[in-house]
């Protein structure tokens, strides 16, 4: 429970150690071991998304509808594309290729915001 309450009052991503520093706050004698073990658990009950981009350690949400996401390539963070799955892209490319496809992840990456800001008053 402390671990979703921990999600639910970000917008974030966060990783597996930055719930724990959290949930940590609330329980200190709470160990990484049972963090990770009940990030497991919630993942495999569909309660969390495990994210796993490129590069960067998993990265958790409360599971919601389907998806897309922005990633920016400055600062790491994550944001969610309130935008609707695309499904005609699994027929398109099943056709093409005679796979069966069932889903497909795509992410979109730049720079956010504060990052462009950024850039703009160093230039």
């Amino acid at each position: 429970m402390a671990i979703l309450e921990v999600l639910k009052g970000v917008r974030t991503h966060p990783s597996a150690d930055w719930i724990y520093d959290e949930v940590r706050k609330k329980l200190p004698h709470i160990s990484k071991g049972t963090i990770y073990r009940n990030l497991n658990v919630l993942e495999d009950e569909d309660v969390l998304v495990e994210l796993n981009v490129d590069g960067m350690v998993g990265r958790y949400e409360i599971r919601q509808d389907n998806h897309y996401h922005f990633i920016c390539q400055q600062c790491g963070r994550i944001f969610d594309l309130n935008e609707p799955i695309e499904t005609e892209l699994n027929v398109k490319f099943a056709k093409k290729t005679g796979f069966n496809i069932t889903h497909h992840h795509l992410e979109f990456r730049g720079l956010c915001h504060d990052c462009q800001a950024g850039l703009a008053k160093s230039n």
